[in-house]
């Protein structure tokens, strides 16, 4: 069923370190205390673990518990969820995205861009196809954290309206993440969610969340104070965003492309 108004609750969560069982009992709680009326809830990147790079003590299948967690969840709670989980299939490990609507359907999305900085190219396999989610008549693209800095992946050719980054982006890099979410939303002509985490993992890394919620004109819609944990939902409008997009209809000059690899 097609709606106008989208309402998603950004969760700008301090994930417990390699701690799977304390993460789903916090963002359980979180859920059950925010998300009333929302329609979408989004997590950050690796929401059970922290970004590890040891999958291979921490990794699951399909039929783990955080999978299942969430399907369940975004039933019981009758919202959609989404977040990335440290995933095993077919002999490689996966920094994989789950999408879950409450009606049971499940979609997932392998980030494209390992950090290789942080090593994440050395334990984690790479996706090759992006994801775009129909859901309450929104075209929804979710990305993971380093996905943000490569725009042609990210470029819209009237494919989506949200835009949304789940990440767990270090504070020491927080200005081009603002920035970053900033320029995807102008130059896509979308909607953007950007969801960080905060605390400090057991790397030593520092985050300060700096989550938004972004316009198509680059107008800040969200609130969440920075290095707090915390929750918010955001109500975004497709009859503003379909209004902008016919009165500045930059996307009819866009560049037309096809990805090679």
């Amino acid at each position: 069923m097609e709606q106008n108004e989208l309402k998603v609750c950004l969760v700008q969560a301090d994930v417990k370190w390699h701690d799977v069982d304390g993460n789903l009992q916090l963002i359980d709680g979180i859920i059950d205390q925010n998300a009333a009326g929302a329609d979408l809830v989004v997590l950050p990147e690796m929401f059970t673990t922290g970004f590890s790079m040891e999958p291979e003590v921490l990794a699951e299948g399909m039929d783990g518990k955080a999978v299942r967690w969430i399907t369940q969840k975004a039933q019981s709670a009758k919202v959609a969820i989404m977040g990335s989980v440290i995933v095993a299939e077919n002999g490689s490990y996966y920094n994989r995205l789950l999408f879950a609507e409450p009606d049971g359907t499940l979609h997932t999305y392998d980030k494209r861009h390992l950090f290789r900085m942080g090593n994440e190219h050395n334990h984690y396999a790479g996706g090759d196809k992006r994801l775009v989610v129909s859901y309450k008549g929104w075209r929804i693209c979710p990305l993971i954290c380093y996905d943000l800095r490569f725009p042609v992946w990210s470029r819209n050719q009237n494919e989506y309206d949200l835009l949304i980054y789940i990440a767990s982006w270090p504070a020491a890099r927080s200005f081009p993440w603002r920035t970053l979410l900033l320029a995807r939303a102008i130059e896509n002509q979308c909607y953007v969610v950007g969801v960080n985490r905060v605390g400090v993992d057991g790397a030593g890394l520092t985050y300060s969340g700096d989550s938004a919620a972004i316009s198509s004109r680059g107008e800040y819609l969200s609130s969440l104070a920075p290095s707090v944990a915390g929750a918010e939902t955001v109500t975004l409008s497709m009859d503003d965003l379909l209004s902008f997009r016919k009165k500045f209809p930059v996307m009819l000059d866009g560049d037309r492309f096809h990805l090679l690899d």
